[in-house]
């Protein structure tokens, strides 16, 4: 999506200095823990974004005035080195549902550490994870291990889509609880990658907040 930042009007304090150039990188908002409230931040900050529908279901829900039918989206976007999003979104159109599902993913955007943390591998680029990590939604928990150059993506459909866009190559999943239920199989590979960012390894001891 293409923003025209002269027509953009910004909402937050954070759009006005995305706007007037005062924050120039997106990881300027990540170190200082800002929340993104606006997706034309991070259309203007990371331009080179991809899409990906992960699932389209159709939900039914009972109310007064009867049966109530929409479609449940759960879209997944990255730039493919270091940056993913996940979103969730409902509506009675299907456009619309996927429409609101990429804005959801963008105000979800989070950056993953990379790495090369496999013994068996020193080549020192990121095309891994770092460190064994883990992530969990409603029953479902998803472990990332580490894996050297060359072994690509061992893990399901929906873990390979959010693990390429966001620049993961190489990895070794493992996951339990009940993994085919799409959605917390989904979050649960974005909570991992989101938790790469919890750590603080010797490599980051000294690193200034804009690097």
């Amino acid at each position: 999506m293409i923003v025209n930042v002269e027509e953009w009007i910004p909402r937050t304090k954070l759009g006005w200095m995305v706007k007037e150039g005062k924050i120039t990188s997106i990881d300027q908002i990540f170190a200082i823990n800002a929340i993104i409230m606006e997706p034309e931040i991070v259309d203007i900050l990371l331009p080179n974004l991809s899409q990906e529908i992960i699932d389209v279901v159709l939900v039914q829900k009972m109310t007064d005035a009867g049966r109530i039918s929409r479609f449940r989206a759960v879209v997944a976007i990255g730039n493919g080195d270091g940056y993913v999003g996940l979103g969730i979104a409902k509506a009675r159109q299907l456009r619309t549902a996927i429409e609101k599902a990429v804005i959801d993913a963008k105000l979800n955007i989070v950056p993953v550490r990379r790495g090369c943390g496999s013994w068996e591998c020193s080549c020192k680029e990121p095309h891994s994870v770092p460190f064994r990590v883990a992530g969990k939604a409603g029953s479902v928990e998803v472990t990332l291990i580490p894996a050297p150059l060359g072994v690509g993506l061992v893990a399901g459909e929906v873990a390979k889509i959010i693990l390429r866009l966001a620049g993961i190559r190489d990895v070794w999943t493992f996951s339990k609880g009940e993994s085919r239920t799409t959605i917390n199989f989904a979050k649960a590979v974005y909570n991992a990658l989101k938790n790469t960012n919890k750590f603080v390894t010797p490599l980051d001891w000294g690193k200034r907040a804009w690097e």
